[in-house]
């Protein structure tokens, strides 16, 4: 979305962009554009972005122990029956098969069509609010953490208006694992407008 700013010179056109991600918090965000910003957008494109999870990323989970067991066989590296396993050959276990679910290239490619396919899933449904609205939208999605991949987008796009949606994830949640918003309000080269969600 570009909006036009009239004055006694020239118009300047100013390049919008909201980044959205599966909380409905970053949909409250869009409508929010929606409605108080569809005047100024016209007939410029509002660039809609979302940031894919990298591949690399070390997303372990629990495995029951019996998943385990069918891919990390207790006698592969541990002998005995599982249920009489001591506790530290039951993590090596699971720890093998941490590492074998992180690191097979099947599953990393598994992830990555997974994560390619909730994109496009999540930019469809905001290109089609937009679209209800009457309003042009241009999706973009790039692969990389949130944080620095939003800010990326907007130095390489011209972005001059940056829209977020916030989590409210509390002060404490957000002194431990960061904020997206946060970040972006820090690093990124324009302004950042983060709409909070009404009690």
């Amino acid at each position: 979305m570009e909006m036009a700013v009239e004055g006694g010179g020239p118009q300047v056109h100013k390049k919008v962009m909201v980044a959205i991600d599966e909380n409905e918090c970053s949909y409250h965000a869009l409508m929010w554009v929606l409605h108080n910003l569809k005047e100024s957008i016209g007939n410029s494109p509002l660039v809609i972005f979302n940031a894919q999870p990298p591949p690399y990323r070390n997303n372990t989970f629990a495995a029951s122990l019996g998943t385990a067991r069918m891919y990390c066989p207790v006698s592969a590296g541990v002998d005995g029956d599982i249920k009489n396993m001591e506790l530290s050959d039951l993590r090596i276990a699971i720890d093998k098969f941490q590492f074998f679910c992180v690191t097979a290239p099947e599953f990393i490619n598994n992830v990555q069509e997974q994560n390619k396919k909730v994109s496009a899933a999540l930019l469809e449904k905001a290109k089609s609010i937009c679209s209800s609205q009457g309003v042009n939208a241009e999706t973009i999605s790039e692969v990389g953490d949130a944080q620095q991949a939003i800010c990326d987008a907007v130095q390489k796009l011209n972005i001059t208006l940056l829209i977020l949606g916030d989590r409210g994830i509390g002060k404490i949640k957000r002194a431990f694992l960061g904020s997206v918003s946060n970040h972006c309000v820090n690093n990124a080269k324009c302004p950042v407008l983060v709409v909070k969600k009404s009690s």
